[in-house]
């Protein structure tokens, strides 16, 4: 019979060994997120994927929650590092319409499913068993992260001014989240939608966000115009 309960590392003593527990863990939590979705993820369950305890991993996150916010901010940070590379691609053949852009940014977002999976899951189920110290230190990495991925649409959209670029970055999270469920549906509601009753239900996520975007940034546009 094999023991299958979890080796504890030895304690890490210093910052830089820190650092790579936390970093185990969080491999851990995206290896799991190819398998199943957030919400059948348990805090044994990731603690037996990463080799320690519960007791251990709570030293370094202090809840599951905990570990996907900062995995949820990790990814985010790398997306807006490459997002420039997938935009310029709606400035080639001069300044960007902010359709382009729009559709641009979706499917860059639609490659990233792990992102997306994460973002999904925000308010419905990470935010729910978390401290309030915990919350506001992811909130305000967050916010930092969302306000430069407004800052780099207004380099595209330009007419954006920061108030408007910043609530259309809310509303791609927020569309994200409500739109990534319906497009990855359950196996028995994927069979039903094969009815040709049921195929305008299928959901294109990334065609259906980048239209989206494109209304919300089309009417920010208008009300900016009216405006001034």
């Amino acid at each position: 019979m094999t023991d299958d309960r979890p080796t504890d590392f030895q304690r890490a003593r210093s910052a830089e060994q820190r650092e790579v527990r936390k970093q185990t863990i969080l491999a851990a939590a995206a290896e799991l997120l190819t398998e199943m979705p957030v919400s059948d993820i348990s805090l044994r369950e990731l603690s037996r994927r990463v080799g320690l305890s519960k007791t251990n991993v709570v030293r370094y996150f202090e809840t599951r929650e905990a570990v996907f916010f900062e995995l949820l901010n990790r990814d985010l940070a790398q997306w807006i590092e490459e997002l420039p590379t997938d935009l310029a691609s709606a400035d080639i053949a001069g300044p960007a319409s902010p359709r382009a852009v729009t559709d641009a940014l979706a499917r860059s977002l639609a490659r990233r499913t792990q992102l997306c999976e994460l973002l999904s899951s925000l308010g419905s189920e990470l935010e729910r068993n978390i401290s309030a110290e915990s919350a506001r230190d992811f909130k305000r990495a967050h916010v930092r992260l969302l306000g430069a991925l407004a800052e780099l649409l207004r380099q595209h959209i330009t007419a954006l001014n920061p108030a408007a670029a910043r609530e259309l970055v809310s509303l791609t999270v927020v569309c994200t989240a409500g739109l990534w469920p319906f497009a990855h549906p359950s196996p028995a509601v994927v069979e039903a939608q094969q009815d040709p009753e049921l195929a305008a239900t299928k959901v294109d996520f990334g065609e259906r966000l980048g239209r989206t975007l494109h209304i919300a940034a089309t009417g920010l546009l208008e009300l900016e115009e009216r405006a001034t």
